[in-house]
């Protein structure tokens, strides 16, 4: 059964319990000066295999298009899309085997992906977006123990390998994630000044004496 207080926040436009979590992980990193990395074989291999994925992409529709290198900075946000074009943006998702590969636009579907796109059509100005799944061979260093056909693609016809799903602008889902934005920077602002009253008058012995 859905919880009637968090489907109430979503209605409302207010940071769900998962949402304040990750601000505070945040909020934490930004007062004491570290940032921790994300390391997956999912994160590894799409680093490593970007270039490969998007040669696939301009292979299967004939485009031209290069890495997009321009980072855009706005009040609450930043973003460097994967590949900027005159009329898209596309972002290539790498995907780690044929297993997490979604071989149908439905599959590909994804909501956060959906809101990543909101902001890249915010940031670069642009009506229309578009998320291409795409499945090269996997470096051997990351697949090792794993089976060999989810991971050796080349031989598979290229069209096969590449999914596409995408929209438009929607300026009303624009607006709420620029108001989401503005109550998380709050938020991150006021867990900040709560980690400096927490330390701010030392520590008595008593505090751990239980």
């Amino acid at each position: 059964m859905a919880d009637p207080v968090a489907k109430a926040d979503k209605e409302a436009g207010n940071l769900s319990k998962g949402a304040k979590t990750a601000l505070n992980s945040l909020a934490k990193e930004l007062f004491y000066g570290y940032r921790k990395e994300l390391k997956n074989k999912d994160i590894l291999k799409g680093n490593a295999c970007e270039q490969d994925s998007i040669d696939l992409y301009n292979h299967v529709f004939g485009t031209g298009y290069a890495k997009n290198t321009e980072r855009v900075n706005a009040e609450f946000m930043t973003g460097e899309c994967d590949i900027l074009a005159d009329n898209i943006i596309v972002d290539i998702k790498s995907s780690y085997s044929l297993a997490t590969f979604p071989a149908t636009a439905e599959e590909a579907e994804n909501d956060l992906y959906y809101w990543q796109g909101v902001m890249y059509m915010y940031l670069y100005n642009k009506q229309r977006y578009q998320v291409a799944y795409c499945i090269v061979d996997t470096p051997d260093e990351l697949c090792r123990y794993e089976q060999e056909a989810l991971h050796n693609v080349s031989h598979i016809d290229p069209r096969l390998r590449v999914t596409t799903w995408g929209f438009e602008r929607n300026l009303a889902d624009e607006e709420r994630m620029i108001n989401k934005c503005k109550k998380a920077c709050e938020y991150i602002l006021s867990q900040i000044e709560k980690i400096k009253k927490a330390h701010e008058h030392g520590h008595d012995k008593d505090d751990w004496i239980f």
